[in-house]
């Protein structure tokens, strides 16, 4: 299998963490992909020229990275990452908001970046600020378990979510996060130490 990748994504390290805690590393690999402009490999893959893409054996194509963790756990045998009953919906709970915080995260990012200056819209800005700090909020309120506690020692993918989110918001917004979140700090550093593959997927600008 092929995974489609790009250094700074933090749903490209969602996926490539998913591959290292699945003990999968050896039957995946990664190939970088231009996604501004989409290079023409990438468009054929994902219509919507976005990443990350896995490509299987048989030339087909899975995105987006909770479809593609969620493939990949049941190539590993099923239930590693994504907990079986209550605790599945519990999970994905925490993942689903985790990737809205990144998703608001990457809006900001994209408008200093790909929108001039004259064009830029605050108001908007502000709303997407304002569902990332909402997020972070109701995480600090109530941080999610360590790995470990529903997958067998491994993390599920609420908490890879999570994880990712931090280390984006780490990345992008030079980690202002941590000055009022102390109990978030705490639950990425235990993550850090539990999860190795955080560290060893880490982008380096």
């Amino acid at each position: 299998m092929l995974l489609r990748t790009s250094p700074f994504s933090p749903f490209v390290r969602m996926a490539l963490i998913a591959i290292d805690v699945l003990g999968l590393a050896d039957r995946v690999g990664a190939q970088p992909a231009a996604v501004m402009p989409p290079d023409p490999e990438l468009a054929r893959q994902n219509p919507l020229g976005k990443i990350p893409v896995l490509v299987l054996d048989d030339g087909r194509a899975l995105y987006d990275s909770r479809v593609i963790i969620d493939y990949l756990d049941h190539v590993a045998g099923g239930g590693l990452i994504i907990p079986a009953g209550s605790e599945r919906y519990e999970a994905m709970r925490v993942q689903a908001l985790a990737i809205g915080v990144i998703e608001a995260a990457v809006l900001q990012v994209y408008e200093a970046r790909y929108r001039p200056e004259e064009r830029r819209h605050q108001a908007w800005v502000d709303a997407q600020a304002a569902k990332t700090s909402a997020g972070l909020t109701a995480f600090e309120a109530a941080p999610p378990p360590q790995p470990g506690a529903s997958c067998h020692g491994r993390p599920d993918v609420g908490q890879i979510a999570l994880a990712c989110a931090l280390g984006y918001l780490d990345l992008r917004f030079d980690g202002l996060w941590r000055a009022s979140h102390p109990r978030l700090v705490s639950w990425l550093d235990a993550f850090a130490s539990a999860v190795p593959a955080f560290e060893t997927t880490r982008p380096t600008v």
